[in-house]
């Protein structure tokens, strides 16, 4: 048997250079389909290294219809985990590369959203995409009305990218989207609202052989378009489809670069679902693999 040595000096020769950061501050999903398990296999996939801030810990309930059984973090652990990161990875942190993009997924409380716009305002990360959760399945509806106002008020001001699917772009725009041309419309003022740049997610809610987005910031609105890949909405595709872009941005692309990779990236993904005994499917984030 021939065995080969250990060689540091080759393998840093073959090695890319030092990867791009992106932090996710989300939820842990029980079943790995979604929240910040989608968010970190995203970034993994494309090349970025991730760093996940948890929230909230939710699990599906099999004895009650698949709803969510939903358990906030304790704030100060939230406070501890963001310090640490930006401690260890922010512009004060003299690290070779430097942290400066963000996703924000399921907060989940007005206390949280709170800690963590604290957090976002102090670190003043370039880019801060935010996939808008407005609801969690099975919450109490004045429960959720509140983290909808809270979110709405202090972390979309601060976003720089925002990735609504069609309900939240609809809470969000105030605007009822039946077609095209109103998911155009919310995207134009959900940007007028924040100041962000916008994907609107039509995905399956609209009529019509293809999943369509609306990408909008200020400037430019394209229509991002592919076959529809069934008429079932998957789970974490749209925790991957932030967390692409974030991916990208963190590269370096522009928002509509990385909006054009990222609904590549999350098509492949759903086209190669993973099923299970939930009456769900998960996309896959290799699927592009």
């Amino acid at each position: 048997m021939t065995s080969t040595a250990f060689d540091p000096a080759a393998l840093a020769a073959s090695d890319a250079a030092t990867p791009a950061l992106a932090l996710t501050i989300a939820g842990s999903e029980a079943t790995g389909g979604a929240g910040a398990q989608a968010d970190l296999k995203t970034f993994q996939e494309l090349g970025v290294f991730g760093i996940a801030n948890l929230t909230c810990i939710v699990s599906f309930d099999p004895q009650d219809n698949w709803n969510h059984r939903f358990v906030p973090i304790d704030q100060q652990v939230i406070a501890d985990q963001l310090e640490a990161t930006t401690a260890a990875y922010g512009a004060a942190s003299g690290a070779p590369s430097v942290l400066d993009t963000v996703k924000i997924g399921m907060l989940g409380s007005p206390a949280t959203i709170s800690t963590v716009a604290t957090a976002l305002a102090a670190a003043a990360f370039t880019n801060v995409v935010l996939d808008p959760v407005l609801i969690c399945k099975g919450q109490e509806s004045g429960h959720a009305l509140d983290t909808d106002q809270a979110l709405k008020a202090q972390i979309l001001p601060l976003a720089t990218f925002v990735t609504p699917n069609h309900f939240e772009a609809e809470s969000l725009s105030g605007l009822e989207i039946t077609d095209l041309a109103s998911l155009k419309a919310a995207a134009v003022r959900i940007h007028e609202l924040s100041g962000a740049a916008v994907l609107a997610k039509g995905g399956v809610r609209l009529a019509g052989p293809a999943a369509v987005d609306v990408y909008y910031d200020g400037e430019t609105l394209e229509v991002l378009s592919a076959p529809k890949v069934g008429e079932v909405a998957v789970s974490g595709a749209g925790c991957s489809l932030a967390a692409a872009i974030t991916a990208e941005l963190a590269k370096g692309a522009t928002p509509l670069e990385a909006a054009r990779t990222a609904k590549s990236f999350v098509t492949a993904g759903i086209r190669n679902r993973v099923a299970s005994g939930a009456p769900f499917d998960a996309l896959w984030q290799g699927g592009p693999r």
